[in-house]
């Protein structure tokens, strides 16, 4: 299965954390690394199941500035990277019930307020009687992961970086507080100085068997249902619609329309699935608010898990216990549009300890050693 059983660096989960980070990594010229993904192929949970949505704009300023960083990279990727634009600037409408947005963007995010006739016009189905405003996100929009993902993937094995699907971690192995390896599901034990959580849901596992700091990483199921629209032509080019108050979101996607219940349903990591009830409640919230948009029937629906700490914030670093043992944790709904910033970060962090990017304290595992 592998050539050499020692590697600098082993990274356990290659979806769109552990391959970002082995890119943000072997940029740097780091190439002695080992991704290992538990499943038969990349990014079969969280990462290839989100909406895909890139929306610089979030209630909590880190993940807002996150987000930010990130977009900085999907507008303008490295010469190379991808064959297609990595972003469709469709547009975001936060819906509000008040006549004015409760908070607008970071600065330098592009973003105007539409009344709700002004928003109508725009998303035909809307019911201009159902709320007061929508905060536009003009230069936001659909993310292509399937590029995004192979960008990082190839980037990484063409500098060297050995990437295996199909590999489950059983043990961590720690001697004198620190990290000196892992052993495999089959029983082959595979030396590194560093081991990289970034398990997405399976984090928290994962941690455990390294003894490292009982951060709890809880993932939340996420329901998504895609259906019929009305006029599939005119709807291709609809911004995502984001109606917080009423728990739902619903945009273009595939010919059609995607909606999702925004349901937080606790879960133990798995192959998640849907829930028919938690669905056609988000539908029945869709007939107050777009009536002429709920269809008769429902052609597909997935679930995934997102995982989140406690302060909902990214877990990014080394851990306050087990040295050598690194956090890429917590991604929460926000995994895929922060990838590209939050990688580099984690790539300074762990070859460097420190990092001049962004407040790496604000997404240290130790500050819920401090707190504890």
């Amino acid at each position: 299965m592998f050539e050499r059983q020692r590697f600098e660096i082993v990274i356990v989960g290659g979806g769109i954390a552990g391959l970002s980070l082995a890119w943000a990594l072997s940029a740097r010229g780091v190439s002695d690394i080992l991704v290992l993904e538990r499943e038969g192929q990349h990014a079969v949970h969280a990462t290839g199941r989100s909406a895909a949505s890139l929306v610089e704009h979030d209630a909590n300023p880190v993940l807002a500035a996150l987000k930010v960083g990130g977009g900085r990279f999907l507008r303008a990727p490295p010469a190379g990277f991808a064959g297609s634009p990595l972003l469709v600037p469709r547009g975001i409408f936060f819906l509000h019930d008040e006549p004015e947005p409760p908070a607008l963007p970071l600065p330098g995010v592009r973003a105007e307020v539409l009344d709700a006739a002004q928003a109508a016009r725009r998303v035909t189905g809307l019911d201009p009687g159902a709320f007061a405003c929508a905060l536009h996100l003009p230069e936001d929009g659909h993310i292509d992961v399937h590029g995004l993902l192979s960008g990082y993937l190839a980037a990484a094995r063409s500098a060297g970086v050995t990437v295996r699907c199909g590999v489950e971690v059983a043990h961590v192995l720690v001697e004198g507080g620190g990290v000196v390896g892992l052993v495999t599901e089959d029983g082959l034990k595979i030396e590194a100085r560093w081991v990289v959580d970034a398990a997405g849901a399976w984090a928290g596992p994962v941690a455990e068997l390294a003894g490292a700091a009982p951060i709890p990483i809880c993932p939340l199921r996420r329901s998504i249902a895609i259906f019929a629209a009305p006029d599939p032509a005119a709807a291709a080019s609809w911004p995502l619609v984001i109606a917080e108050s009423r728990s739902l979101y619903f945009g273009p996607e595939s010919g059609g329309l995607l909606l999702s219940p925004m349901d937080e349903t606790p879960s133990p990591p798995c192959d998640a699935r849907p829930d028919d009830v938690t669905i056609a409640g988000a539908l029945e919230r869709l007939g107050a608010l777009a009536p002429e948009l709920v269809p008769r029937s429902v052609r597909r629906r997935w679930a995934g898990l997102r995982s989140f700490a406690p302060d909902r914030v990214l877990v990014v670093g080394e851990d306050p216990i087990v040295r050598g043992f690194f956090w890429l944790a917590g991604q929460g709904g926000c995994g895929i549009e922060t990838s590209p910033f939050v990688a580099d970060i984690a790539a300074d962090l762990l070859l460097d300890g420190a990092t001049e990017r962004f407040d790496a304290a604000l997404l240290s595992p130790a500050r819920f050693a401090r707190t504890s």
